[in-house]
Order: structure tokens, then C-alpha cells, then sequence
């Protein structure tokens, strides 16, 4: 916490008795430092900004497998609800019987015809 302040940095905190607030934003973070900042040795700060806008933008947002998609990669899942989208509808589809079939028979219709 001391060196939090020392770099005038605020801890992340969600309100009183709610976990959840941060959750996604404290697993992207983990992420981000876990499979980028941590695996990198950076010249200086422009090339960080710059490793992780590409971090970001080529990788996390494209091709990371998320839970959330049913660990799917977001390209992944856009083009499966791509294609889903383009198929025809079962509730669009109405289909009609022929008149001598029977589709529904009561107790009393069925006692009838032992």
C-alpha cells in the first residue's frame, strides 16, 4: 500500500460488501500482467504503451480464449454467431400437415379403439 501511494496510485476497491464491481477489470489486469508485462523486458515506457496496445488489440481481443465465450476466442465466437445468424430460423418455418393425419388424440377418442 505504501508504494501504491508513494506513485499516487488508488488501490482498486469495490463498494462495501460487493466483490464484484472490479471482477473483470482485476482479471483483464491479471491477465494483461501475467501473460505480457511480466514476460517482457521494456526500453522505456513508450514501448510498454506501445507492447500493450498490441497486447490488446492483436492478441486479448482476437484470439485469447475467454470463459466468458464459453472459452472460445472472440473471433471464434463472432463467427459463430455470424453464421447462426445467417440460418433460417425454426420459428420462421411453418409446416402443414395433411388432413387425414392424426396429430392429437384424447383418452376418450384412444378408449374408443381398443
Amino acid at each position: 500500500m505504501e508504494r501504491l501511494r508513494v506513485s499516487q496510485i488508488l488501490p482498486s476497491m469495490s463498494r462495501p460488501a460487493n466483490p464484484y464491481d472490479n471482477a473483470t477489470r482485476e482479471s483483464f489486469l491479471k491477465t494483461l500482467k501475467r501473460e505480457e508485462i511480466r514476460t517482457t523486458d521494456y526500453r522505456d515506457f513508450e514501448e510498454l504503451n506501445g507492447r500493450i496496445e498490441e497486447f490488446i488489440e492483436r492478441y486479448y481481443n482476437r484470439w485469447r480464449l475467454h470463459s466468458a465465450l464459453s472459452y472460445q476466442s472472440p473471433n471464434s465466437f463472432e463467427d459463430a454467431a455470424q453464421a447462426a445468424s445467417q440460418r433460417p430460423s425454426a420459428a420462421a418455418i411453418m409446416t402443414f400437415f395433411s388432413n387425414d393425419l392424426l396429430i392429437f388424440r384424447t383418452d376418450h377418442a384412444l378408449a374408443g379403439q381398443v
